[in-house]
């Protein structure tokens, strides 16, 4: 079965555009955030992942994952810690990758 892509959205909440506010729980959640997307990508389900480096409304990171259906998708956005945890709101969209650098 072809794998399908997926893209998903994170945005902060509101009240961590101000770095002011971060504690060491909201550390620490990020870090294992990072961890599991390591995780993703030795397992052969990320393609990518990043963000903008702005702190602000328009700030956002993006998450894309090459998986085997939409429910997977969506499980593992939910279960990423940043959302889990409160800390991130994200969105999924179907996406397909049309051009990427080797």
């Amino acid at each position: 079965m072809e794998k399908l892509q997926f893209l998903y959205k994170l945005n902060l909440i509101p009240s961590l555009l101000d770095e002011a506010n971060w504690t060491e729980r909201e550390e620490g959640i990020v870090k294992h955030h990072f961890e599991v997307l390591q995780g993703l990508l030795q397992d052969g389900k990320l393609i990518l992942a990043g963000r903008t480096l702005n702190m602000d409304p328009s700030g956002m990171g993006i998450v894309i994952l090459e998986v085997e259906s939409e429910e997977e998708a969506r499980e593992l956005m939910e279960n990423d810690p940043a959302v889990k945890e409160g800390i991130m709101e994200a969105a999924l969209f179907p996406y397909r990758t049309a051009l990427i650098r080797k």
